[in-house]
This record gives C-alpha cells, structure tokens and sequence, in this order.
C-alpha cells in the first residue's frame, strides 16, 4: 500500500512538472509580440485568434479603417512594415499579391532592414516559391528566421481556427512558432526547405482550380435534370465526390451568396502562380488551364471582388 502510495505521488509530481514546463514554454511564447500586415477577410480573424490566446499584437494594413475594429489596449497600430519589423519578435504578412510581398519585405520601408535579430518572419500569402526562397536568404544572411506559410481553409477556416498551414523553412525556426500557428490553425505541416510551403498551396490551388468547375457543373445538371440542388448536395458530399468546395461552397452557389470567402481576382493571381511554376517544371496542366480561362471572363464580367463561388454565374449565362 506505502509502495502504491509513492509511485501514485511519483507520477503526480512528474505529471504536474511536465504542465508546468508546458505553462511555462506558453508563457514564454506570449511574450513575443506578434507583428501582422495585411487585415483582409481572413486576416482580421487570424488576428482575432490570437487576441483571444493572449498575444501582444502590432497591426499595419493599406487602409487603417480595416484595423480599426481590432485595435485595443494590446493591439497597437503602427505606421508602416518598418514600425511592425522594429516593435515586433513575430512578422505575419498576408497581403495581396507578390509584388506586395516584394515591396513589404524589400522595400525601403520593408521588414527586412528594419527587423531585429532572431526575428520571425513568415509570411502567409499565397505567392511565388522563388520570391520565399529569395526572403529566407536574405533573413538568413541578416540572422532572422524565416517561413513561407500560405493556408488553405478560407473565412470559414480563418475564423474557427481550422485552417489548413503548409510551411517551408527550417525545422527549429517551424518548432518555435508552431503554439502561434497552432491558434490559426489544425493541419500544419512542415513541408521542407524554404519555398516548399508555397509549392504546396500551389498543388492546393491546382486542385480546387478543376473542382470548382465540377461543382459548377454538377449544379447545373441537378437543375436541368428537375432536382432539387440541395438536395442533390446531401447524397453526393459524403460520397466519392465530396470536398471542401462542394461542402462549403456549392450551398453557396444555391443560395446566391457571392460574399467572398476568398476573392476571385486572388484565386485569378494563385492560378497565374501556379500556372508559371508548372511550366517551369516542364508540366502540363490542362484543368488549370481551363479554369484559369473561366475565371478570367468571370473577371471580365465584373465579378473580380465576388467570392470564388460566382463561378456559377458563368455557367447560368452559358
């Protein structure tokens, strides 16, 4: 009984160590105050996710009215991406395009001059694998760490903290941010070197490119056909046809929601990414392609700030 006793006492001491090296590697990782550029649809609730987890948060975007709602006694604004490098321990960026990102990180008011030592640098946006490898040199030579970790998950993901986090960089820099990354998201996965995480949503985005089009499609059909879409929607989804478009979007489509979730003029860039990459491997994407063209006129018909889901419009006027 004295022997049970002990070992029971033994196992509760060890046990109540371990929650306090895990309180106290939290506590260490709150102090860092996270630096975040760019409040769009997903971004302001990545943002709120990590208010709600305790952290220090500096915030710059193009249009300070998007931050406003944010701001508060732990979340500052700053001026420029030169006052979040120089105040913050985390960069997050998750802007528009390349070009953003090339100006953010290399600009004369960029991250990259401005930044301090030991510093995190990761961005979030879906962008060029040359242009992340081209960052983490840079970092690298200026002694900062730095990751390409674009996501997948859309506003939905964004604000329950599901999202989906593809990552390149090196491995003890991806272990020290992960509690950060871990409050945005579920499915994180360290994919290589440098450049290997915006390869990886670049397969992403190859995917979702020829699934919308099916989507689209098998609506219309339902529709000829004298069913009742949704549902159609109720059969197929858990089917070998489900995925997350058909599950989140397609009852979107039906409805006539067009709110974006994700723009289609950033799913036109992601395409136009992805479509250079695969003809620098030398590889033939013939679906990309076709969606690449639909949305274009999809564009061209003013549906540029829509949600990806307006791809059905095109099919309806058809």
């Amino acid at each position: 009984m004295i022997s049970f006793c002990r070992i029971s006492i033994l196992h509760l001491l060890l046990y109540l160590k371990i929650r306090l090296k895990e309180k106290c590697k939290m506590t260490e990782q709150q102090k860092k105050i996270i630096g975040f550029i760019g409040i769009g649809v997903m971004g302001k609730s990545m943002v709120k996710n990590l208010q709600k987890a305790g952290y220090d948060i500096n915030l710059y975007t193009r249009t300070k009215a998007k931050a406003e709602a944010l701001l508060n006694e732990t979340t500052l604004w700053k001026n420029s991406p030169a006052e979040i490098a120089s105040s913050s321990d985390v960069i997050i960026t998750m802007v528009g395009y390349p070009q953003d990102v090339e100006e953010i990180y290399f600009g004369p008011s960029g991250i990259l001059d401005h930044a301090k030592t030991n510093s995190y640098l990761i961005d979030m946006t879906t962008s060029k694998p040359s242009l992340a490898e081209k960052i983490y040199a840079e970092a690298k030579e200026k002694g900062m760490h730095s990751l390409d970790a674009p996501v997948s998950g859309g506003d939905v993901g964004a604000q329950n903290g599901t999202l989906a986090i593809m990552v390149g960089g090196d491995q003890a820099a991806f272990d020290d941010v992960l509690p950060i990354f871990q409050i945005m998201g579920e499915n994180i996965v360290l994919q290589g070197a440098a450049g290997a995480g915006q390869h990886t949503k670049l397969a992403n985005q190859i995917t979702i490119a020829s699934n919308m089009i099916g989507v689209c499609e098998a609506i219309m059909y339902s529709k000829k056909a004298g069913l009742d879409p949704s549902s159609v929607l109720e059969s197929i989804t858990t089917g070998a046809a489900g995925s997350w478009s058909l599950s989140n979007l397609a009852p979107r489509m039906i409805k006539g929601d067009y709110a974006p979730g994700f723009f289609v003029k950033h799913f036109i860039k992601d395409m136009m990414i992805a479509l250079e990459s695969a003809e620098e491997l030398g590889l033939k994407t013939p679906g990309l392609s076709l969606s690449l063209s639909l949305y274009r006129e999809l564009a061209e018909m003013g549906e540029q700030d829509s949600g990806t889901q307006a791809l059905i419009k095109y099919f309806e006027q058809a």
